[in-house]
């Protein structure tokens, strides 16, 4: 009798631990959102799982032109507004084509640059800082070294460049094992 409880007993753990694997695993993997059609891995850095965003190929396509591809995919951590395709589409004509010339590779810089924040900083810090302030704006420097606001308008999380033009976080909290991404819906320009 007392082999079987211990057999029934080590199989019980073995069953058990399984399901808390599993569980823990479903539960590291719903935390992310996916992003453009493809999941997102908290294991992978920035410029790992961007590659794989439909919604972020011109974004990829700029961050290779930069030459950034190795800062974004160093140890950070990096808080990225990461703009969708449809974002610099709306820019005005010949925008982007102009900007991935190699002649205009630091201007190129200065924009991408501008969408990234050294830290990681999750919506919710970026929200209570907001609203914790004396006027609803929360204000940092991106890493281009240009001024950014935030602020929280009907629940949303909006970011503002220096022009006050504001680019709205779209999906949040996209973990990454450098930083984090926020998708946003426009560019931020630089003055």
């Amino acid at each position: 009798m007392a082999a079987f409880l211990e057999v029934t007993t080590k199989m019980f753990n073995k069953i058990a631990m399984t399901a808390a694997a599993a569980l823990m695993a479903t539960a590291s993997f719903a935390a992310n959102p996916d992003v453009g059609g493809a999941a997102m891995f908290e294991q992978k850095t920035i410029v790992e799982n961007a590659v794989n965003s439909a919604d972020h190929t011109t974004l990829v396509a700029a961050v290779k032109a930069a030459g950034l591809v190795d800062t974004l995919n160093s140890e950070g951590p990096f808080t990225v507004f990461a703009p969708v395709n449809s974002a610099f589409e709306a820019l005005p004509a010949g925008t982007v084509e102009t900007l991935l010339k190699p002649e205009n590779k630091d201007m190129l810089v200065k924009v991408l640059t501008a969408h990234v924040v050294p830290g990681d900083w999750s919506a919710a810090t970026i929200a209570a800082k907001a609203k914790a302030s004396h006027d609803g704006f929360y204000h940092f420097n991106a890493a281009s070294g240009d001024a950014l606001s935030a602020q929280v308008r009907g629940g949303n999380v909006y970011i503002y460049d220096e022009s006050g033009n504001a680019a709205k976080v779209t999906v949040a909290d996209v973990k990454q094992s450098n930083g984090v991404i926020h998708v946003v819906d426009a560019v931020l320009v630089p003055k």
